[in-house]
């Protein structure tokens, strides 16, 4: 996986969680929701980008 796939991923992720913990402490569902979501796509990203690895050596 290169760095910057890496750190993308991993911003999707973090950024994820800033989302669901402002839509927590708001109420607002739909950002607490959409936080979860984009947690979830940069966990599998990242996933993904392990696979790739795994079958490239």
């Amino acid at each position: 996986m290169s760095a910057l796939d890496k750190a993308k991923n991993k911003a999707e992720e973090v950024g994820g969680m800033a989302k669901e913990r402002a839509g927590d402490a708001t109420g607002d569902d739909n950002l607490k929701a959409e936080g979860q979501v984009d947690q979830t796509k940069g966990n599998l990203k990242q996933a993904g980008e392990k696979v790739k690895d795994a079958f490239k050596d």
